[in-house]
């Protein structure tokens, strides 16, 4: 494992291997000054209650007014948001989000009046008023998606009360934020020669990506400790989001929060079961790698804090990011120039926040800014850094064409769809290595990481989507969610998914107590799909060239102006049916079969 430096401050990182955030405003007065004029244009909304229905020219009026306002507050929320994220200690910039939240629930409830109003509108009135305005057109596909959700929608009252409950229902993630990124340090960790080594949540995994397994069982057990001691607190702030997801469910008719989070995307319920169902008939495979794994590290029990360790010793390598930049670049080839010209601007213009520095939220995300996205990364160095560099500038691309190819109403694609650019990345990154060697042992190192990015990500992430299913069963059924009752349900997936041959560590029952997104509203099972599609796709494009090629950059050019099955259906894959998982998995099992053979030596 490549040493553990000391976490800088953030005074102390090379301006180059931050991002630019001036690009969104020069400075926090400008930001300040666009909020309070958003806020006077966001003023005017209140005065076409009860009136968009008296004439066309009156309605595009407010939907213009109101798509101004979205585009402002956009532009707003990146700055506040990133400045925040890149040292979460700061006051300022808490202030600063505080501000824009409360702004927001106000805009919210001043605006609360319109999905009612609009749709009660007649689809008749409708077709008359496209007629006489035409500009009306481009929200024809808004009107007939908030027509959809008719049987959703309340009064105008009732609609005002849930928009001004909108800062409450933030505050369970907004309080595990703090708590994780900002309140919560460690101990060091020590590794097997007793030196002490820091420990953080960026750089626990790599601890445990050691080969050194006192170091590995020390940070495991000294991270998880750490957790232990706010367990009550975690708990009690991860029932609040559960207990607000159920609230607002029941407060919209829906027969289960689960329900509710897929309407939001136009997904039906049935892709989410489709997943735990076919990942569970397949979890024979993934004992057989845990078989593997326990095998090849020649251990006599295979712990949780084995779990991420090599399969292949000796063979890992220090990977900087200028190294990790220029082999992205490369191995993202078969997109076509045009892809790679969108790429080479993001390394060149600093849109990355590269490095981890002390009170950076932990993590990698992307960001879809207006002027351009903006990418969080805390770069370690090594082989999984440079995947999650290629995983996040797919995010980048694909926000970056959804923005300039759509417009304003249909930019944003809906979380569904989110996880298959960044993962057909990956996987045309894996392909582009795995094909530029013939040594056995660089080969089995690269089989080893696709393995674990299918473990990591179809497996374990179906694992937190079927922990989420549990968590909101249980509390309709009027459970507590106590720290014992989430440790013993974790634990029991844990041990479901792992099979017989791993022994689940009593520290791995508080594993949920880290996951941020199960604040995130049912999101981690698109991590599962989308990697599942991405498989398809990166194979497709491989294989069929400039055609398949069109086709994914349409699909990546499409925002929302689609259900996002349709747009995956354009791009060759149906994710309505069970299959481009299952497939995803038989190759699962194949990779199992090569890794196997090429270590039987």
């Amino acid at each position: 494992m490549a040493e553990i430096k000391k976490i800088p401050e953030r005074s102390e990182v090379p301006v180059e291997e931050t991002w630019d955030l001036t690009d969104l405003y020069p400075n926090d007065q400008a930001w300040q000054k666009d909020l309070d004029e958003t806020r006077a244009l966001a003023a005017r909304i209140p005065g076409y209650a009860g009136r968009l229905a008296e004439s066309a020219k009156t309605l595009l009026e407010f939907m213009d007014l109101n798509q101004e306002v979205d585009t402002h507050v956009n532009n707003l929320a990146n700055y506040a948001f990133r400045k925040g994220d890149q040292d979460t200690r700061v006051p300022e910039y808490q202030a600063m989000q505080g501000k824009l939240m409360s702004a927001l629930v106000e805009m919210n409830s001043a605006s609360a009046f319109a999905t009612p109003e609009l749709i009660r509108i007649a689809p008749e009135s409708l077709e008359q008023f496209y007629a006489q305005e035409p500009g009306l057109e481009l929200y024809r596909r808004t009107f007939q998606v908030l027509q959809d959700r008719r049987a959703h929608v309340l009064s105008d009252a009732e609609e005002k009360l849930l928009a001004a409950t909108g800062e409450m229902a933030q505050a369970p993630q907004d309080i595990y934020g703090k708590l994780t990124n900002a309140d919560l340090t460690f101990p060091d960790a020590v590794d097997g020669q007793g030196n002490a080594v820091p420990l953080s949540a960026g750089s626990f995994v790599p601890t445990q990506m050691s080969e050194d397994r006192a170091l590995r069982e020390n940070a495991f057990q000294t991270y998880y400790k750490t957790y232990g001691s706010v367990r009550n607190t975690a708990a009690a702030v991860l029932s609040a989001q559960v207990k607000q997801l159920q609230f607002y469910a029941t407060a919209r008719n829906y027969e289960s929060p689960l329900a509710a989070a897929v309407a939001g995307t136009r997904v039906p319920p049935q892709v989410y079961h489709n997943l735990i169902d076919t990942v569970n008939a397949n979890l024979d495979k993934l004992h057989r790698y845990v078989r593997l794994r326990k095998k090849l590290l020649g251990v006599d029990q295979l712990h949780m804090y084995d779990i991420y360790a090599p399969m292949v010793s000796g063979a890992d390598k220090v990977i900087s990011f200028p190294q990790a930049k220029q082999t992205v670049y490369e191995a993202l080839a078969p997109l076509g120039e045009d892809y790679r010209a969108i790429i080479k601007e993001g390394f060149d213009h600093r849109w990355i926040d590269v490095r981890e520095n002390v009170g950076k939220r932990s993590g990698a995300y992307s960001a879809g800014a207006l002027c351009h996205p903006y990418v969080l990364l805390n770069h370690q160095d090594n082989l999984d850094s440079m995947f999650t560099l290629a995983h996040e500038m797919g995010h980048a691309v694909h926000s970056y064409l959804s923005n300039r190819n759509q417009p304003a109403p249909y930019r944003d694609y809906v979380i569904f769809v989110a996880e298959v650019a960044s993962t057909c990345n990956e996987a045309l990154l894996m392909e582009y290595l795995l094909g530029r060697t013939a040594d056995k042992k660089e080969r089995a190192w690269l089989i080893n990481h696709f393995l674990e990015q299918f473990k990591g990500t179809l497996y374990r992430q179906t694992m937190f989507a079927e922990f989420e299913l549990r968590m909101g069963q249980l509390n309709a059924q009027g459970e507590t969610l106590t720290a014992d009752l989430l440790s013993k349900e974790y634990k029991a997936l844990n041990e479901k998914y792992y099979g017989p041959d791993m022994v689940s560590d009593d520290e791995i029952a508080l594993e949920w107590a880290r996951i941020p997104h199960f604040y995130y509203n049912y999101y981690v099972y698109q991590y599962a799909t989308g990697y599942s599609a991405a498989i398809a796709l990166s194979r497709r494009i491989l294989k069929e060239g400039e055609r398949a090629v069109k086709d994914y950059l349409g699909f990546l050019s499409g925002g929302c102006s689609q259900d996002p099955v349709d747009l995956l259906k354009g791009a060759g894959v149906d994710m309505s049916s069970p299959k481009p998982i299952q497939d995803a998995l038989d190759l699962f099992g194949s990779l199992l079969d090569e890794m196997k053979a090429l270590m039987a030596d």
